[in-house]
């Protein structure tokens, strides 16, 4: 069955970050459109696009806001931060000062979005590994160190783009579960224990000895 666009459970917003030049746009068209475009252009300012993927049974809408790498747009993207509650940090293995750069980006993405956004460090270009300058483990270990879930791809060869993108929003997916049944349990265990009930929108507290209200 194909499942209309606007039919979704839950809707994120994700951001892809790094270096220009690292392939963030050719992983969101590979995602969203399943094309490699060869010919795409430096991105200016910030695209998005869109896909409808099933997690658990359930249905949710990525929305993948794709950053310009360059100096000069930094005060443009860092607004599209808010808001995200993902992120792939993107650096190119064949060049080492894309990766020399991950933690720069980090610290900007921390700084102007959620503490707790989940991000995956993404190796990218990974059909160039003739040329690599950043070893697995080295970018694993950096990872590690910073509460980081990691993977290596490839746009051009479709490598691993679609369980990087799906991992992301499945790790997102529960935890915000997790987080809603904690906070409902929890309110629920404390209108029981103060003998809250609403009506008409109003709180009236009830009295936990004769069940009245007081």
């Amino acid at each position: 069955m194909i499942m209309a666009e606007d039919e979704y459970d839950f809707l994120f917003k994700l951001v892809l970050i790094g270096d220009s030049g690292v392939g963030k746009s050719n992983l969101l068209s590979r995602f969203t459109e399943t094309k490699f475009k060869p010919d795409s252009k430096t991105t200016i300012g910030v695209e998005f696009a869109t896909r409808t993927i099933q997690v658990d049974s359930v249905t949710i809408k990525a929305q993948i806001w794709d950053t310009a790498g360059q100096e000069r747009y930094r005060a443009i993207t860092n607004a599209y931060y808010r808001g995200g509650v993902g992120a792939l940090l993107v650096y190119d293995i064949s060049k080492r000062q894309t990766y020399e750069n991950v933690g720069q980006w980090l610290r900007e993405l921390r700084d102007s979005s959620s503490s707790n956004i989940a991000t995956m460090l993404v190796g990218n270009k990974i059909d160039l590994g003739q040329l690599r300058a950043v070893s697995t483990e080295e970018a694993k270990r950096f990872a590690s160190e910073n509460s980081l879930s990691f993977i290596e791809t490839s746009a051009l060869e479709s490598s691993n783009v679609d369980v990087a993108f799906h991992a992301l929003l499945t790790d997102i997916y529960r935890v915000t579960s997790r987080r809603a049944i904690e906070a409902k349990s929890a309110d629920t265990s404390v209108k029981e224990r103060q003998g809250v009930i609403y009506i008409d929108n109003e709180k009236v507290h009830v009295s936990e000895k004769n069940g009245r209200c007081c």
